[in-house]
């Protein structure tokens, strides 16, 4: 495995992706939405309530969470009780859909593009084996997804601080919980779909088929995904941890089965099956 081979496939796609700004535009505005956008909608709306029956509406709605969730919102008022409740257990979606989403929409372009480009028959005869074609597309895959991830994360927690904070005693996130989900839970998650997004990608004969087949994977991977975000943050600290190792070694043996299923001319889409 030369490494440094792997790395000028990945810096190749990720230059391409940076010039293709109808490309990536759409992805950071969807980054913007969730993470920026609906957030500070439904905080401030929670932050700035001041009407006695929507209050106990609102402090009542805590019933739902699980009693461990419950024990560790802090003994404040219903409006920062509730406010905290939203900020760390129910917006759990913005860490999983946006990087499943944005990882999925460049690997599904990212080998077939090299037909539609004209330039897989140059990545045919690249010295590049493979294997380091593989992680290189994977590589440039799960970047500008994780990316996206982390610097939105940033945003959302200073939202989550500056709205929430003021009400639950000053500055509390990212809890625990948060770091063990964004720097364990997810990634294996993201390794795993791009295993598959890009092997869908090889077989298909135009980017918009592998799109559409990569969305059909990419689903139901998504509900099982934000299921276990959720459980891993309404739960203990431990219980993320343990399905962030389960999601890692499903992810490692996803990756090592890619590799060995696929050959030079079905990454390059020229061959049938996967």
């Amino acid at each position: 495995m030369n490494w440094h081979r792997v790395g000028v496939v990945a810096r190749t796609d990720l230059k391409q992706l940076i010039q293709a700004r109808d490309f990536w535009l759409p992805m950071v505005v969807l980054g913007a939405i969730f993470f920026l956008a609906i957030p500070t909608i439904l905080l401030l709306a929670v932050t700035q309530v001041t009407d006695a029956n929507i209050v106990e509406q609102l402090s009542s709605t805590l019933d739902v969470l699980p009693a461990r969730a419950r024990a560790g919102i802090p003994a404040t008022t219903p409006v920062g009780r509730s406010s905290y409740a939203l900020a760390v257990f129910l917006l759990a979606p913005v860490a999983v859909v946006v990087p499943l989403t944005i990882c999925t929409a460049v690997g599904a372009a990212t080998l077939v593009g090299e037909r539609e480009r004209g330039t897989g028959e140059f990545l045919a005869h690249s010295p590049a084996g493979v294997r380091e074609i593989y992680l290189g597309k994977l590589i440039a895959s799960l970047i500008p997804g994780y990316a996206t991830t982390l610097v939105g994360f940033g945003v959302y927690s200073l939202v989550v601080n500056l709205l929430v904070g003021p009400h639950v005693g000053g500055w509390f996130f990212p809890t625990r919980q948060w770091w063990v989900l964004m720097l364990w839970v997810v990634p294996p998650f993201l390794a795993f779909t791009l295993s598959l997004v890009l092997r869908l990608s090889a077989r298909v004969k135009s980017t918009a088929a592998a799109q559409q087949a990569s969305g059909l994977v990419t689903l139901p991977l998504i509900l099982v995904a934000y299921s276990q975000s959720t459980g891993a943050l309404f739960g203990a600290e431990r219980l993320g941890v343990a399905i962030g190792a389960v999601a890692w070694v499903v992810a490692a043996l996803a990756l090592s089965r890619g590799m060995r299923a696929v050959s030079r001319a079905r990454l390059l889409g020229v061959a049938d099956g996967i």
